[in-house]
């Protein structure tokens, strides 16, 4: 008997459906996505080959070519108690409404004696014309931020804070600034913090270079 031949039929998917879901899922991560806030001032940090990529979650010292120090407070950090407590402290006597508009600044860059003024201003000072915290052997204001910090996160655990501490220094920063941003940290016994530097390859011949190649072969 012949062989019956079945009719060939191509085959229609209608993706009008997928292409619906993927279009809003692409929507909703674009809206949902936390972008990464933008810097204090462009500063060009020195070289380095560490790997380990910056928390999100971080309270960042800045220091410019010009010695200038800014202090950002993350959003994912206790940023109104910080706030709160230098404040109470130093006796800024600041209104509700100038708390709440220091709390929403992206940065801080002014003497603690300009902070109240500033904030009463309908003025907006960019980055350039501020004057920077204040980090002297005299008049270490820094300091000052920082045990606010630690007061804010008093009773936690020291280590995670210590991850949380980010410095970032221009290329021509010179050493004294950073000098007194240490000394910041160790008048509120910090003596650990991390230092953001750009990153680049490990030297094919450095000792790094071959004793990494040693633990791949291990492995």
């Amino acid at each position: 008997m012949p062989k019956i031949k079945i009719p060939r039929k191509s085959t229609n998917v209608d993706m009008t459906a997928m292409c619906d879901v993927a279009f809003l899922l692409l929507t909703f991560f674009i809206l949902a996505t936390k972008q990464k806030p933008p810097e204090v001032l462009a500063v060009s940090p020195p070289s380095s080959v560490s790997s380990k990529a910056a928390p999100d979650k971080s309270i960042l010292v800045t220091m410019t070519s010009d010695g200038k120090v800014f202090l950002t407070l993350g959003d994912d950090t206790k940023k109104a108690a910080i706030i709160d407590d230098l404040n109470a402290t130093k006796q800024l006597q600041l209104s509700p409404a100038e708390l709440a508009k220091l709390k929403k600044s992206e940065f801080i860059g002014l003497p603690l004696n300009q902070i109240k003024s500033a904030m009463a201003s309908n003025t907006v000072i960019s980055p350039d014309k501020m004057a920077g915290i204040p980090t002297d052997s005299t008049n270490n204001e820094l300091a000052d931020w920082i045990r606010s910090v630690t007061n804010a996160y008093k009773g936690g655990n020291q280590r995670d804070l210590e991850k949380m501490l980010l410095v970032k220094g221009d290329n021509n920063t010179l050493y004294p600034v950073f000098k007194q941003i240490k000394q910041a940290f160790k008048k509120n016994q910090i003596y650990k913090f991390r230092i953001v530097t750009n990153s680049e390859d490990v030297p094919k011949d450095s000792e790094l270079a071959k004793s990494a190649g040693k633990a791949a072969e291990e492995k």
